[in-house]
């Protein structure tokens, strides 16, 4: 005769059946605002008004924070997402999720928020673009609500005394010039801060850097883990008489970088490009890419 199983046993198997279901009901709200975000996503990039791109956007908003309130949403990775960025730290403490709207005029407005791995109850701290407002972002340490907005596709987890993130983002600009920005984040009190004293030389100490270029042209901007280095075009005008007329600028065939030493990060420059081994895998996101295909969202009349 069978023995009687313990009562805690059926108990546990009835706990057990419930939580997945609980788990498969928020998945599939999940993917309900997900099919919406997509669409909505879409709109932001493609609709020609501005006034509807706009308006898409602040239904994504309202949309995403729904989404992000349901139990274990920091699971549901939302790749069907294509118009923005995604990325989850690779210690798994929070990932952030960035994107653009296009002005008329040809500029970008960027939003963005980072959404903490709590195991519970949403904590998430919305990015504000303050970028118009800040005079010298390569000297500015901000919250989260003084944001230079970027749409990020890099995230580098930096081993150090007081540990930070290198994030590597592209950020459009005008009509004439393209930017791309190395920013470092922080926590401190389990808050967001942006920028820190961690970049040394090239006759200046930074707490973010800051590319601006030719919107013509592409720039070289990536990670190289094998090597502790962030490489990247060097942009020059093509002409000494252009000379800090940054949308005249662009790549001169060489190549510098940061490698990182003792938690800073060192500029070299002239980069010996055939020495370092470049990630080839289709993971990687080549920022040449990914400014061509932000290129590709800006209408002709436009350019």
């Amino acid at each position: 005769m069978m023995k009687r199983l313990p009562l805690f046993f059926f108990t546990l198997i009835l706990s057990a059946s419930a939580f997945a279901q609980l788990a498969n009901q928020s998945t599939s709200q999940l993917q309900l605002y997900a099919d919406t975000l997509s669409d909505l996503g879409k709109q932001m990039v493609n609709n020609e008004n501005d006034l509807e791109r706009k308006n898409a956007n602040y239904q994504f908003i309202k949309t995403l924070v729904k989404a992000l309130k349901i139990n274990n949403s920091f699971l549901y990775p939302f790749d069907s997402l294509k118009t923005i960025s995604i990325l989850t730290s690779p210690d798994k403490r929070f990932r952030i999720f960035s994107w653009h709207v296009r002005n008329n005029d040809g500029s970008y407005r960027f939003y963005g928020t980072v959404q903490m791995n709590t195991g519970g109850p949403l904590v998430m701290h919305p990015l504000e673009d303050y970028s118009p407002l800040i005079k010298n972002p390569e000297d500015s340490i901000a919250d989260n609500h003084k944001w230079f907005g970027a749409q990020y596709y890099k995230i580098i987890p930096v081993q150090a005394a007081n540990p930070y993130y290198i994030l590597l983002g592209w950020k459009g600009n005008t009509v004439e010039s393209t930017k791309k920005v190395i920013e470092v984040l922080s926590f401190k009190n389990n808050k967001p801060v942006f920028g820190a004293p961690v970049f040394e030389g090239n006759g200046k100490n930074c707490k973010r850097v800051v590319f601006e270029y030719t919107r013509q042209v592409s720039m070289l901007l990536r990670y190289v883990p094998g090597e502790n280095l962030i490489v990247f075009d060097h942009l020059a005008p093509p002409d000494k008489k252009m000379a800090g007329k940054f949308d005249t600028y662009g790549p001169d065939l060489s190549y510098d970088g940061y490698r990182l030493k003792n938690g800073k990060w060192q500029f070299v420059e002239n980069l010996d490009m055939r020495n370092v081994a470049v990630p080839a895998d289709e993971s990687f996101i080549d920022p040449k890419k990914e400014a061509a295909e932000a290129a590709k969202q800006i209408p002709v009349k436009n350019q």
